[in-house]
Order: structure tokens, then sequence, then C-alpha cells
């Protein structure tokens, strides 16, 4: 066999391998790359972290002395636009929590106190239906009580529960950490961005050809433009339905309406179902002063959802990265369903972004043919009457 031949069939041999070996081996396989995934955690949290604030400090540096280019200038642009860009971020966090805290723990303190009346109405209810039902009643008071069970039984609860605080505090301590360093590599990213692009620019030259590094950048040109349009489209969005969230309570006198308005604009950030998370914590305080108002209130937000999910979000969002509305709701139900809230958050700029590079290859491939097709159409028109003669005279005989 000729070198090409053989080359062919080893490698079909070692992809024939590798995918028993994958069979085989596939509960080990997930194990490692859940443990890669753990270990990776918080370089990809500092990567998400740096590419969100990349859009903000893009924006800042457009507009830092655009003009100016002193070697002063050019050396501070970049570490002020990210003081500022962080700045913003840690204010936004602060008037969050002084808008929501305080409206919480009023709600919590009127929760605690309506607890006795609660317990007293449930027991006065309780003994009123044991007198209507005597049979019931006997049943009740004839039941033996076992304290060395109920003692074992109390014991292990406790143990549970205290296995479940130390599991809690083991689970916020480990994501407080990731956190912390996510943000540091973050920073770091954003600070060396531009040796980072001159290395990556390096390598693409060095290891692979001008046909795949084309491909390659026309990618990753599409996706940068879909996820920051996306990401600023998700913003935008989450600012509306929070603001009409507030409208809205104002108007029909629930109470808590900004505390209300920023939880759902809040949870707003992560599509579709973020707004449904919101709507059940904010009626959940709500309902610390009235019942009433905590179900007009959800009533108002499922009104609010239902237009926000198939007229304002289809739109905004989809119109931003050139996804139809159709698509984008897709996108959501598929990424939710593989990969919960993360999937959410990427299924949509994804799609968009294979949606433009096969509508950009589409275009281009229906050029291709329709080029094909007027070239044969003026090859036919150029062609000199002797010759269709010649032609036909060739198929008579």
């Amino acid at each position: 066999m000729k070198k090409k031949e053989k080359r062919k069939y080893l490698f079909i041999a070692a992809l024939a391998a590798g995918v028993f070996l994958l069979v085989q081996n596939f509960a080990l396989l997930i194990t490692l790359i859940g443990l890669t995934l753990s270990a990776l955690t918080p370089l990809l949290i500092g990567c998400i972290i740096a590419y969100i604030f990349n859009i903000v400090i893009t924006f800042f540096e457009k507009h830092y002395f655009p003009k100016r280019h002193s070697k002063l200038i050019d050396s501070t642009r970049r570490p002020i636009c990210m003081i500022i860009s962080f700045a913003i971020v840690v204010a936004v966090i602060i008037l969050v929590i002084k808008v929501v805290v305080p409206e919480v723990v009023t709600a919590v303190k009127l929760i605690y106190d309506e607890i006795p009346n609660y317990y007293n109405k449930a027991k006065d209810y309780a003994d009123r239906k044991l007198k209507q039902y005597p049979a019931i009643n006997k049943q009740i008071n004839s039941i033996e009580i076992n304290k060395s069970d109920v003692t074992a039984r109390l014991t292990d609860s406790a143990f549970g529960l205290f296995g479940s605080v130390i599991s809690f505090i083991s689970s916020v301590t480990s994501a407080i950490i990731n956190a912390i360093i996510g943000i540091i590599f973050a920073i770091y990213l954003l600070l060396r961005k531009d040796k980072l692009r001159e290395d990556a620019i390096r390598v693409q030259k060095a290891y692979l050809s001008e046909k795949v590094v084309k491909k390659m950048n026309f990618f990753l040109e599409t996706a940068h433009e879909t996820f920051t349009a996306f990401f600023i489209g998700q913003f935008i969005e989450a600012i509306m339905i929070g603001t009409l969230t507030c409208i809205g309570s104002l108007i029909l006198r629930i109470p808590y309406p900004a505390m209300t308005g920023t939880i759902v604009g809040m949870t707003a950030l992560i599509p579709i179902a973020g707004p449904v998370v919101g709507t059940v914590l904010s009626a959940l305080i709500i309902c610390s002063v009235s019942v009433t108002k905590a179900l007009l209130f959800v009533v108002f937000l499922i009104i609010l959802q239902q237009i926000d999910d198939n007229i304002l979000y289809p739109k905004v969002v989809g119109t931003s990265i050139g996804l139809p509305g159709i698509w984008v709701i897709a996108a959501i139900t598929i990424g939710g369903s593989l990969f919960g809230i993360m999937g959410m958050l990427l299924g949509v700029p994804l799609a968009a972004t294979l949606y433009k590079i096969g509508f950009y290859n589409l275009e281009k491939k229906e050029a291709l043919i329709a080029a094909s097709k007027a070239e044969g159409e003026i090859s036919a028109d150029d062609k000199p009457p002797e010759t269709d003669k010649m032609e036909e005279a060739e198929k008579l005989t």
C-alpha cells in the first residue's frame, strides 16, 4: 500500500481503538472531566469576569482622551478605566444591598412577629375540627409515643443537620475562594490582554495554516460580536423588566416596590427562568404584609413575564444578536435542559454565533451556485450558430 493509504487505515484503527476505550472506561472519563472542571473552576470564573468587564472597559477606553496619545495617557488608560469599571460594579452592588436588605429584614421581622398568631390560629382550628370528629380525636389520644425512639430520631436528625450545616459552610467557603481567585485572574487577564493577543497570533502563525487561521479568526470574531451584543441586550432587558415591575407595584399599591423591582431585575439576568425565581422570592416577602397583595403581585408578574418572554426578550436580545425570536426560545429551552442556568446564559449567544456562520456559509454557497449558472448561460449564449447545428447533426446520427 501507499504511504497515504497506510496513514488512512492507521488513523481509522486508532480512532476505533479510542472509541472502544472510551466506551469501556466512560465512568472514569466522566470522573476525570469532573475533576478537571473542578480544578479549572476559578480560572473559568476569571475568564467570564474578564470577558464581561472587558466590554465595559473597552467602552471607557474609547472615551478616555481618545484624541490624545501621550505616554502618560497611554500608560494610564487601561488601569484607570479598569478602576472605574470595578468601582461602578461595587457601587451597584452596594446600592442593591441598601435597597433590598433593609426591606428583607423588615419582612422577616414581620413574619417572626406573626408566628405566634399563626400558631394559635392553627391550634384553635385543629381543636375545633377534632371536636367535630371525636373518633379521630380518640385515635390520636390512643397513640403511644416511645420516648427512646423519639430521642434516637432527634439525635440522628441533629447529626444530619450538623453535617448539612458543615457541608453548606464548606460550599460557601469554596465559592468565596473560587470567586476571589477568579477576580485576581480576571484582573491579570485584563491588564495583559494585548500581550496575550499578540502571543495567540504568534502561535497561530507558527503552528496553523493560513486557511485554518482565517476560519478560526472568523468564528472568534463572530462569537465575540454576538456575545458582546447578548450581554448588553440582556442587561438592558433586565433593567426594563425591573423598572416595569417597580412601576406596576407602585400602581397596584403592592408593598416593597423598590425591593421587588430590584430582585426581579437582578434575576432577569438569567434568561426566561430568572424572573420566575424573582417572582417567587418577592411574593414570599410580600406575604409578610398581605397574602392578597402577594397573589396580586404573582398575577401581575405572570402577565408581565408572558409579555417579556414573547415580545420584549426576543425583540431586545434577539434583535441585538441577530437571532430570530423562535430560535432564542429554542436555545434557552435546549441549553437549560442540558446545562441548567449556565446553559441558559450561554445557549442564546452560542446559537446566534452558529446561526450567523451557517447563514453566511449558506449565502456564500448560493452565490457560487448562482455564479456557476450565470457562467453556463453566458457560455451557451456565446456559442456560434454553426456549433448548435453541428451538435444537432451529431445527435441525429
